[in-house]
């Protein structure tokens, strides 16, 4: 048990770790690609450092460097340099995931489309309990030799296969189903297109194309075509706008605080949190926003608010899927009752989140009732405080600390450690920022 009391107000600046969903991608695309890629700012975390045991495993050389950094050209993470193996030259292995959904999803779309090598993709229990049939059945379509537990659980089984581009409709925005589909594509017979019902993260189109991919965007479709050879370009990753956002939502919660988190990656598909949070009363400003490797990056400053209920649905759930459970602690301390819908996805995380965060919040005094696709949270201004369990989910951890620190008498967290699949570092950075009573 880690317990986390009642705390005097946050105050002071830091830089949040590296983009995790950037990270992974990185590794993947760089392996892919011909050439030697450096990385700088590659999260330093259990999830990513599974991508990179993942692509050596398949014939990539790497090359880690750990940085203690020392300003934001020079992050803190790791630098890592990546010798690919190519798009169609990955050899057979069997695949540790360990906790890492974003590997266990993007992976496969590259390996199915390499004729006569086999691959095993397996990981821990939370993996094991992971559905894949979002990705297979598309994949399939395209021709793909695919087998899972019971059709749909991991250990994954692929055969490499010849693939064909086919027009695929998401039933749901996912950025992992579409990034899956547009490696695959890369690799099959005449276009690939994905169609989202709504935008999701984009990182991976951006990555592909800066390293020559054949990507266009029509409309609500991603288009790819097939290429001979990829050229990565050496990468600076920002910051995780998701793992920001804990500072972010604590800022607003506890009195008298003032956080700047610097050199944020701002993507306007990743920034859904902050368009909710700014409704409900939060002072968030941007500042020194600009470009670099094709994302916005900025310093974001925010301020103890007061806060008022909300909806969130529709087109905002993709853009702030994994900052949902922040929404559901901030509605806690609000005014009115919050609503959280079309967020089903929420189930498929490495917890179920809709029940996970329920749970979490009604031990601490929260009045929350989950629904089949999200959530629903009458403010009370506030928690009692109490003891909950990650259940292994890094994102249930870091909010008990949060909630720890902004409750009436504060929180107890069982399995804090989950925390280190995407913030090793969160209690020091948390710990630096509270001021005293």
């Amino acid at each position: 048990m880690t317990r986390f009391d009642p705390s005097g107000p946050l105050r002071g600046a830091l830089r949040p770790p590296s983009d995790k969903s950037i990270s992974h991608r990185a590794a993947l695309i760089a392996a892919m690609g011909e050439g030697t890629v450096q990385v700088n700012g590659y999260l330093d975390g259990a999830d990513t450092l599974s991508t990179l045991a993942a692509v050596e495993k398949l014939g990539a050389k790497v090359v880690r460097e750990r940085n203690s950094g020392s300003g934001a050209v020079d992050p803190p993470g790791l630098t890592v340099w990546i010798e690919g193996v190519g798009l169609r030259s990955a050899r057979s292995a069997e695949i540790d995931v360990g906790n890492a959904g974003t590997l266990l999803r993007l992976l496969p779309g590259w390996l199915s489309g390499q004729v006569g090598q086999e691959w095993t993709l397996d990981g821990d229990e939370s993996i094991r309990r992971r559905p894949v049939d979002r990705i297979s059945v598309p994949l399939r379509e395209m021709g793909a030799d695919l087998s899972a537990r019971e059709e749909r659980l991991p250990p994954l089984q692929i055969r490499g296969a010849r693939l064909r581009g086919i027009t695929y409709e998401m039933p749901i925005a996912s950025a992992q189903v579409k990034s899956c589909l547009l490696f695959a594509g890369l690799l099959a017979e005449g276009e690939t297109r994905v169609v989202e019902p709504l935008p999701s993260r984009d990182h991976t189109e951006r990555m592909l194309a800066a390293a020559g991919a054949s990507i266009e965007r029509h409309g609500d479709a991603v288009a790819v075509r097939p290429v001979e050879r990829l050229e990565p370009e050496d990468l600076l990753v920002p910051a995780d706008i998701s793992s920001a956002a804990f500072f972010l939502t604590a800022a607003a919660l506890i009195p008298g605080s003032e956080v700047k988190l610097e050199w944020v990656g701002v993507n306007e598909t990743r920034t859904g949190l902050l368009t909710i949070l700014e409704r409900m009363g939060a002072q968030i400003e941007r500042e020194k926003e600009f470009e670099i490797g094709g994302e916005r990056v900025a310093t974001l400053r925010v301020r103890t608010s007061s806060l008022q209920a909300t909806k969130v649905g529709g087109a905002e759930i993709p853009l702030a899927i994994d900052e949902l459970p922040l929404v559901a602690l901030a509605a806690c301390f609000a005014e009115g009752t919050t609503t959280i819908r079309d967020a089903e996805e929420l189930r498929r995380k490495e917890s179920d989140r809709i029940e996970t965060v329920t749970a979490a919040l009604r031990a601490l005094g929260g009045k929350v009732e989950p629904t089949e696709d999200g959530m629903v949270i009458e403010g009370t201004g506030g928690l009692r405080g109490g003891t909950i369990d990650s259940h292994g989910d890094h994102r249930i951890a870091m909010l008990g600390a949060i909630a720890g620190l902004a409750s009436n008498e504060g929180v107890e967290v069982q399995g804090m450690e989950a925390a280190a699949v995407s913030y090793p570092g969160f209690e020091q950075d948390l710990a630096l920022l509270i001021v005293s009573r």
